[in-house]
């Protein structure tokens, strides 16, 4: 060795002067939200990047969530990476099937590969829904989707006080902190992770995805951020939304000549509510304008911390206020538990007047009413979802670089998209696009660079045709002209109209920010070409067939997508099998079942959970509680049926046996639940209904503990708690 000289050490570096990227992406965030775009609400954070950045005022996503989310990190349309909607309601067709293929690399591992740190923090909702368990496969993971540092959770939602983390693949308990937000702890991540990083290694550039679970439902938020919005909507939505308008002509965000289109005819006038749906109305608005201000606050941490090492000079941020529109899956009259809509159940106001004071605390899982979104998305008509209409696609997008703008506090009007990012992050790195990644040749990316804008305000615009699907409602923009046609409002989940039957509508937008003039039956030869111009489109995309299901498609065997229990009619499970997610657990509703606990009573009794599915919001509970087995069945937190023993077990082994027989006819209807130990049967009660399509977007099953909020009352809180004080050795679920 002492008489040889090593070769030169070979790595891949990136090119000189290659930014650090932080793409922020918020939940369910509509254009005409925040003061930035003109909004009622105050988003200093956004507001001070703009002075230094560039606004876009004609930037677009998907309509929902996980679509958005795959495109924005692709560079590709999300049919293309198999997400034409979110991975719950994924199907058996191409451009559906929630698999996001290896032939559409992320862009994560496209600059991890040329020298990034790479690091995700928030929500991912990217992974196939049955590859969400402990077998994986994990290729759709975070950490297998570029980035070094994972810290948040898989799905679409998760309850802000008491959420389901994962540190990479591995699930964690939150901090047991007083006053516990995720938000709040997702930002000490992504600081504690961006200023590790650049210590250790000042000169390699970072990439951190930052996707914040807010304001996506529940809105969840601390009260000192309510209160600062007390009395601010009391003028109702129809005022608000007016004044808004009137702030984004006044401010330029919007054409001097937008109109501002007529709320949906199913939307009330304010003015013609009761006065006790109004008085719960403010309250949901002072919510989540509430959700938005402390958003845009922690966000301002992050930024904070990155200027506090010298780095915001020579970082690309990307603040894009929301993955779609606003959301108006709260219904007419908003839900105090958001998992009424998946089932089916409309709450009422009297039953909510009740919980306005804790609206938005942990007691409760809330959205607000439709109404509010509309408000949220002006100057445009619809909401989250209608992917043929602005108010779903069009965003507020905020671009800040001091090294590569040369005058910030401008506004960029050229047509853009999600699928845009990827290609102007390549370019700004000077990286190119790779043709193979890992190995497997990649499709194009479908995106355009959006770098032509940053310094020509008057750059001619690029992106010129993009289609838009979305549950049936479906649009294509080309050259200037919008043609869509409107299949489904978001509140809209049955008795549809044929596709056939839908009615196109044309828009000229320039002339027509807003698409308020439908000038289709003076332009009948350009609608036909635009037409026709979709399904080219929609073919060349996969985008084909168009599929109008919504809660249908949440059901494996209806959507016809793989499900990890698929027809076996009984699991077999152990202690230290807990935060099973449920679209990997064995599917207990809608059928008799059987539970069989195979357990050791110790001395004194035994207490917690055996085996749980839900939470404080909806769900099943078999536990002991002063050493007396029960079934407590939680029907959306609305409604509890307890079954229990009137005696305590005895010292020593117990088969402990519950049988829940399902009347049948239908679903979600009741049935009788029978406790048995040792064959000898101890209680028997009724359930007189049941949840039919969903317990959970983010608690789990779980055996000897119950992870998160608590599905039954009186045996505790939280995984120590909750923790069974007896020996579990197996517990079998069987169903009919």
């Amino acid at each position: 060795m002492r008489d040889t000289r090593p070769p030169p050490r070979w790595e891949v570096t990136p090119p000189d002067g290659a930014p650090n990227v932080l793409i922020i992406l918020v939940d369910d965030l509509g254009f005409g939200a925040t003061s930035t775009f003109g909004g009622p609400v105050p988003t200093p954070t956004l507001e001070q990047l703009a002075k230094g950045g560039l606004r876009y005022n004609n930037f677009h996503t998907t309509s929902l969530c996980s679509p958005t989310r795959v495109a924005l990190k692709s560079g590709r349309n999300h049919h293309t990476a198999n997400t034409g909607s979110i991975m719950e309601t994924a199907t058996a067709y191409p451009g559906n099937s929630g698999r996001i293929p290896n032939r559409v690399a992320p862009l994560a591992e496209m600059v991890r590969l040329n020298g990034y740190s790479t690091g995700a923090f928030g929500k991912w909702h990217e992974t196939a829904a049955w590859e969400t368990s402990v077998s994986g496969p994990f290729d759709r993971w975070p950490t297998h989707q570029g980035f070094d540092k994972f810290y948040g959770f898989i799905g679409g939602e998760t309850d802000q006080w008491s959420p389901l983390i994962f540190d990479g693949t591995k699930r964690i308990d939150p901090p047991r902190t007083p006053g516990y937000h995720f938000t709040e702890d997702m930002t000490d991540q992504a600081i504690n992770w961006v200023k590790a990083q650049q210590s250790m290694t000042p000169d390699k550039p970072f990439f951190m995805y930052f996707a914040t679970g807010a304001t996506h439902a529940p809105h969840h938020v601390p009260k000192e951020w309510i209160k600062k919005f007390h009395g601010q909507f009391d003028t109702g939505w129809d005022s608000i939304r007016e004044d808004t308008y009137e702030r984004q002509k006044a401010a330029g965000v919007i054409p001097a000549n937008t109109k501002l289109p007529p709320r949906p005819d199913d939307i009330a006038a304010w003015d013609d509510l009761p006065e006790d749906h109004k008085t719960l109305f403010r309250r949901q608005a002072e919510v989540f304008a509430g959700f938005v201000a402390h958003t845009d606050h922690h966000i301002g941490r992050l930024l904070g911390a990155i200027e506090s090492i010298g780095e915001m000079d020579n970082t690309l941020v990307f603040y894009i206020a929301g993955d779609n529109g606003t959301s108006a899956e709260g219904g007419m009259v908003g839900m105090f538990n958001e998992m009424t809509y998946f089932n089916g159940v409309q709450e009422q106001v009297k039953d909510l007047l009740p919980l306005i004071d804790k609206w938005g605390s942990p007691e409760t899982f809330p959205h607000m009413s439709a109404g509010w979104a509309v408000a949220f998305d002006a100057p445009f008509k619809w909401t989250k979802q209608v992917a043929s209409d602005f108010g779903g696609t069009r965003n507020g997008l905020v671009v800040h670089w001091p090294n590569g703008i040369e005058q910030g506090g401008g506004i960029r009007s050229q047509f853009s998209h999600v699928i845009d990012v990827a290609p102007t992050v390549l370019e700004a790195a000077k990286l190119p696009e790779p043709t193979s990644v890992n190995g497997t040749e990649q499709v194009p990316i479908e995106g355009t660079s959006m770098l032509y804008t940053f310094n020509d305000a008057d750059a001619k615009e690029r992106h010129t045709t993009q289609y838009f699907e979305m549950f049936g409602n479906r649009g294509i923009y080309s050259d200037g002209w919008m043609a869509r046609t409107i299949h489904r409002a978001p509140w809209q989940v049955a008795n549809l109209p044929p596709l056939e039957s839908d009615v196109w509508e044309l828009y000229y937008v320039p002339d027509d920010f807003s698409l308020a003039n439908n000038v289709a039956a003076a332009n009948a030869d350009k609608l036909a070409e635009l037409q026709d111009l979709f399904m080219v489109e929609a073919t060349k995309y996969h985008v084909l067939p168009i599929d109008d299901r919504t809660i249908e498609r949440t059901n494996p065997a209806l959507a016809g997508r793989p499900d990890l229990i698929g027809d076996r009619k009984s699991i077999t499970l152990y202690e230290g099998m807990d935060g099973m997610m449920e679209n990997t657990f064995i599917n207990v509703k809608n059928r008799s079942l059987t539970i069989t606990a195979e357990v050791d009573v110790p001395e004194g009794g035994a207490s917690g959970a055996i085996l749980v599915q839900g939470s404080r919001y909806g769900g099943w509970s078999l536990h002991m509680r002063e050493g007396k087995p029960a079934y407590e069945y939680n029907w959306l937190g609305l409604e509890r049926y307890l079954v229990e023993s009137p005696d305590a077990l005895p010292a020593g082994k117990a088969t402990i046996v519950m049988d829940f027989d399902y009347d049948g006819g239908g679903m979600g209807k009741g049935g009788t639940a029978t406790i048995s130990v040792n064959g000898k049967q101890l209680a028997q009660g009724r359930v007189d209904k049941t949840q039919p399509n969903v317990f959970s977007a983010d608690e789990t099953a779980d055996v000897g503990l119950d992870n998160q909020t608590p599905v039954a009352r009186g045996i505790g809180y939280g995984p120590v708690e909750t923790k069974f004080t007896g020996k579990i050795h197996e517990i079998v679920v069987a169903v009919e």
